[in-house]
Formats: structure tokens, sequence, C-alpha cells
């Protein structure tokens, strides 16, 4: 959530910020300007209020030591219309700081200066490309037919289990799954990353805090009942650790990593492009998160996307990195950088992981702050990064690792899985 502070002392560079993602906030930005004025106005008329009511206690005090009941009674009436004043003020106040923080939720980040201007990801910026793309054999398949062949998921068991997009994995898939998170999490813990177990629900209140709700709300599983969500990526629960924290600046860097499942409703997914591991409502997603001083955010963000390369070439998959323009920009970000995996079967390039940039925007939210070292609180930043989503990387491994023998194992991975090839 942008301050609102920076909002009214930056207006007209905020609302042209915003129109790098293709929207024309002015009349939302106005609003907020307005809004805090008017805030700050009965804030400021409420607070001389309550001073005269309680100058004027103290005199009527004074009065009734003194003998001088019948001036302390008028008195007292006019600190009772004082009383009823505050009260219309104070409900004034909630109702306006209500609005206020209801439309501030509505507000993107603004994004850095470096991202690209653009409408959609056809506009996004390649910025690195390494590896080989592998020449397959004749009578080579995407992943969702080797995967049927070798017998290692089974997409119709899960969509009669539980619907699409719930797929089973069986045998060697299932142990390179199980092998995939172990990589990862020990990657994540040797470059310093501190591993959690976290849940996988999480209360509205954790939901705003890093800006899912209610930007995301059509896209999440939500326990009615209970009002909690099933969780759209670990980034969720492992962020709002930090909810309401206050951090010494020598606690900084904080870095973590945790495995958990994902889940996403994906509305009105559908076609060619979401076979198969392609899209998933449930997926497996090893994440990485850290909260840094704002001085050293981005050198940390550059530290998170050379970490992410490390592990894509160790598995010896092609892969590019693209920093993502305006109008493809997520809603907390202020810089994302994608990778994308090439997969050869299917002749296109996959997503695999965005790490981000966010800033102060799910800090102000979290009311994550630290102590800098003149013992002021300053909010803090955040970024996240998947390192790294399963589906897709699974999906690469298949479809450019497969021969006509059967499918290659990765050779960093042959410790993990324990069998060299499924055939």
């Amino acid at each position: 959530m942008l301050q609102v502070s920076f909002i009214r002392e930056n207006k007209d560079e905020v609302i042209k910020a915003l129109a790098k993602r293709n929207m024309d906030a002015t009349s939302m930005i106005d609003e907020v300007v307005t809004l805090d004025e008017d805030r700050r106005k009965i804030q400021t008329e409420l607070d001389n209020t309550l001073a005269e009511s309680n100058t004027l206690s103290k005199e009527i005090g004074n009065l009734f030591k003194s003998g001088k009941a019948q001036e302390a009674n008028v008195l007292k009436e006019k600190t009772t219309q004082l009383k009823e004043a505050s009260k219309s003020l104070g409900e004034a106040l909630n109702s306006t700081a209500d609005k206020l923080n209801d439309l501030l939720y509505k507000i993107p980040n603004i994004p850095n200066t470096i991202v690209p201007s653009g409408s959609t990801d056809a506009d996004n910026e390649e910025v690195y490309r390494e590896g080989d793309i592998p020449t397959l054999h004749d009578g080579a398949m995407p992943h969702w037919d080797l995967a049927k062949k070798y017998d290692i998921i089974d997409f119709e068991l899960g969509n009669k289990i539980t619907g699409a997009g719930f797929p089973v994995y069986k045998g060697k898939g299932a142990r390179l799954q199980r092998a995939l998170i172990a990589y990862f999490l020990d990657k994540n813990t040797e470059a310093g990353y501190t591993e959690y177990q976290l849940p996988h629900l999480v209360n509205e209140a954790s939901g705003f805090g890093t800006g899912q709700l209610p930007d995301k709300e059509g896209q999440m599983y939500h326990v009615t009942e209970d009002n909690l969500y099933l969780i759209p990526t670990a980034e969720v629960p492992g962020t709002n650790i930090f909810r309401d924290v206050v951090l010494n600046e020598n606690d900084l860097p904080v870095a973590i990593t945790g495995y958990t499942p994902c889940f996403r409703r994906e509305a009105g997914s559908y076609g060619a492009h979401v076979r198969g591991l392609n899209r998933l409502h449930q997926f497996d997603k090893v994440e990485i998160l850290r909260v840094e001083h704002p001085d050293s955010s981005y050198v940390a963000l550059d530290g998170m996307v050379e970490h992410v390369k490390t592990i894509l070439k160790e598995l010896k998959l092609p892969y590019r990195i693209l920093r993502l323009c305006g109008g493809d920009l997520g809603f907390t970000s202020a810089l994302t950088y994608d990778f994308e995996v090439f997969s050869t079967a299917q002749d296109k390039w996959l997503e695999i992981s965005s790490v981000s940039n966010f800033e102060t925007f799910q800090a102000n939210r979290l009311k994550l702050r630290f102590k800098n070292s003149t013992g002021k609180n300053e909010l803090a930043h955040t970024l996240n990064g998947s390192s790294l989503a399963l589906p897709r990387v699974l999906a690469g491994i298949l479809e450019n690792y497969q021969t006509p023998d059967g499918i290659r194992i990765p050779e960093v991975l042959k410790p993990y899985t324990g069998f060299d090839i499924i055939d």
C-alpha cells in the first residue's frame, strides 16, 4: 500500500508512474488527497474539542471547590455539548479513515523507473538467455503424453478425485517431485536462507498484508465457515511472519525459504496453453523471501536473480529472463523478473519463476518496520521469488531430457531420486 504522505507530496509523479501500468489514476489519487485533507481537518477539530473539554473539566472542578456551583453547572452544560460533538467527530473520523484505507488498498504499487512500458506480456523485455535448446528425436512427445506413457502423472485420476488441475503423481513421477523439492530447499539453505514449514491456510489479515486481498480474491480458495484462505504461494504466510513487527537494523537482512503446496482457482483458464502441467489449481513450489534495508534491496534482488540462475544452470535447462513491462507487472510489485524455461516438445517458453521487489508496498500494509541508526522506525523492503515452482520445471525436464529409451534424470538430481532414467 502506498503511503498517504508520499502520495500527498508527490501527487503528479504518482499519477505519471501509475500510467506505466496503463491506468489513469488521476481521480483515485485526487480522492486520496481529498479524503486525507478531510481526515486531518476532522482530526484537528476533534483534538481541539477534546482539549477544550479537558480544560473546562478542570475549571469546573476549581469552581466547585471555590463554592461557585452555579457557574460550574453552566460550564457542565457546555462540556456535555462538547462530548456530543466529540462523539460525532470521532464517528466522522473513523468513517473517513475507512474510506481512505479502502481506496488505498485498490491502488497498485508504483513501477520502478527501469520497468519498460507496455500493455501485455508481449512487451516484456528479455534481459538474459542461457542454455542450448536440445534437438529431440523423431516421435518426441509433450509432457502430458510422456506422463501417460511412463505412468508417472495421472491427470484423469486427479480429475476423478477432485477436478481438472489436480494431478496425481505416481511412482518415479512422485519421487522426482520430492527430489526437486529437496534439491531446491538444499540450494536455498546453502545460500543462507533459513527453512520454514508454513501453514497452508491464512486468515484475512494475512491476505491483505501481502496484497492478495482484495486484488486476487476471486483467484483464492475461500473456506467460508472459518473465513480462511488456501495459500496461493508461500509468500503469503512467510511474509506475514513479520506483520506488526519492528526489527532492529542489525537484524537485516532476513532471508527465509519454505516449501508449500499452492492453490489457485485460475478462474476462466482454458485452452491448449493450460494442458498438462502448464497451469494447475494445486501445485508445489519452493519460495525464497527477504526483508531488506531500503538501501540494499535492489542489490538483494540482483542476488536472488543470480541464485535462481545457478539452479537452472545445474539442471541444464534452457531458460531466459524477462523484465516485466508495466502492463504485466503484478499489483504489489515495483520490479519483477520472470524466468522462463523452453519446452522443446511444445516449442514454447514456460514461466517457472518470478522474482520481485515490493519496496515498502507490502511493509506498509504489514506495518513491518525496523529501528534505524537514529532510533526512528522505518518501513523495510520485502522481496520474494520462486525457487522454484515445480510443475513447469518438471514439464521442462520431461520434455527436454526425453530420449527414445526413456527420460534421463538431470545429473544434479540423481542423488535425490536414486534412479537415472524413467523408462
